[in-house]
């Protein structure tokens, strides 16, 4: 006390001390394990700025991207969402994780308990139920169309899948890849049937999944949606959603040849015989995999469209190298087709409009066929437009 009245300024040097110190041990860092700074795992957010707990957590918010070349010819703002980045590679990751999901909380399968999972798959749901099932301990047996290109089933031989072909025949016929896969399950209780066309799960996927991530991507501005439909979860999940937020949003199917849902939605009628696909002994049947369907799923009943367009294959070709040209998208058969149906509904509605659909899977997977020339050619569908003049009209 004495020192401190005689020697005033040791006492204002003393307090200066004390208030570094404490800044500085406010500000310093405390001692930590390496790893301490990784943030926690879990689901990715909406930045995605989360460590996922691996592959299943990886699944979902992909981006939302403008397709200049399209909104820029269309005068509408056309954006696509680039599903061909989840990890599995195209969309249907969402569904197998959904199904998987669903039977789990439902009893019907438990991890790493030796159940098989059974499919009938054009292929690219198979590789999301490979890569997703494989990860948490289940077998995958899949029943896949003769139509399916090369690159798919040797990616699901890779992934180790049980892989069975079987020939492209109507649905009537009771060696369908679909019956074959269903009947499979009858006499084994550790074999679980997916059922992609109608588990409900492929519908909630989207409408508690990808609706909600377009109407945040987009501000809840968003007019129109249109896409292909194969077993009508994604269309009929998102057009759902989204009509629930925007009553007056408008949502389109875009449909192949051979397909029976463009006559459903506009004239109310499964089957039109001037629609019937001839299954030709050499050339396949459609380079479109995965989309188009005679028959109404328990997806695609679960919403009611505003319309629908036929798309040719030739329109589908020419779009894909349209957009690789213009926009550096490398993009499958069935994102090619939803652009195609983007753009002919952007003329349908004018400028001024943002229409959204979504980019299934990317071109490595068609690399065979679609983007090769001897099929091209073989095919008699070697791209040769400039601008978008491979439009056909909409049928009224």
């Amino acid at each position: 006390h004495f020192v401190f009245a005689m020697h005033p300024q040791f006492l204002l040097g003393f307090a200066t001390s004390a208030v570094c110190v404490g800044i500085l041990l406010f500000i310093w860092p405390p001692k930590r394990k390496l790893g301490d700074d990784r943030p926690p795992p879990g689901p990715s957010s909406e930045t995605g700025d989360q460590v996922c707990e691996g592959l299943w957590d990886a699944v979902g918010n992909t981006p939302l991207v403008r397709i200049k070349s399209l909104s820029d010819a269309t005068g509408c703002e056309i954006l696509a969402k680039c599903e061909f980045m989840n990890p599995g590679g195209s969309i249907k990751d969402r569904v197998a994780k959904a199904i998987i999901q669903d039977a789990e909380n439902n009893g019907q399968l438990r991890p790493h308990s030796n159940y098989t999972i059974v499919e009938a798959t054009a292929g690219s749901t198979g590789i999301s139920l490979a890569l997703l099932a494989r990860s948490r301990g289940y077998n995958v047996e899949l029943f896949i169309p003769d139509n399916v290109s090369k690159e798919k089933v040797s990616t699901l031989s890779t992934l180790g899948a049980t892989i069975k072909i079987v020939p492209i025949v109507p649905m009537s016929v009771p060696t369908h890849f679909m019956h074959c896969a269903s009947q499979r399950c009858l006499s084994d209780p550790l074999a679980f049937y997916a059922n992609q066309f109608d588990n409900l799960a492929n519908f909630k996927a989207h409408y508690s999944g990808t609706g909600p991530e377009v109407w945040r991507q987009t501000g809840g501005h968003v007019d129109a949606i249109v896409m292909g439909a194969g077993t009508g979860g994604t269309l009929a999940g998102m057009a759902r959603y989204l009509k629930e937020q925007n009553p007056s949003l408008q949502a389109y199917l875009s449909d192949p040849p051979g397909s029976g849902l463009f006559n459903l939605v506009r004239r109310g009628v499964m089957f039109d015989k001037r629609d019937t696909l001839l299954v030709e002994p050499i050339v396949p049947r459609s380079f479109y995999e995965g989309v188009g369907i005679n028959r109404q799923t328990e997806n695609f009943a679960q919403v009611k469209l505003d319309g629908a367009f036929k798309c040719s294959e030739r329109e589908g070709i020419e779009m894909a190298y349209y957009i690789l040209r213009r926009d550096g998208l490398y993009l499958g058969g069935s994102s090619a087709l939803n652009l195609v149906g983007a753009a002919k509904l952007a003329r349908q509605l004018g400028p001024g409009k943002t229409i959204v659909t979504v980019l299934c899977d990317s071109g490595q997977r068609y690399a065979t066929r679609m983007y090769d020339p001897v099929w091209l050619e073989t095919n008699k569908l070697v791209p040769n437009s400039t601008e978008l003049e491979f439009l056909e009209e909409a049928i009224p």
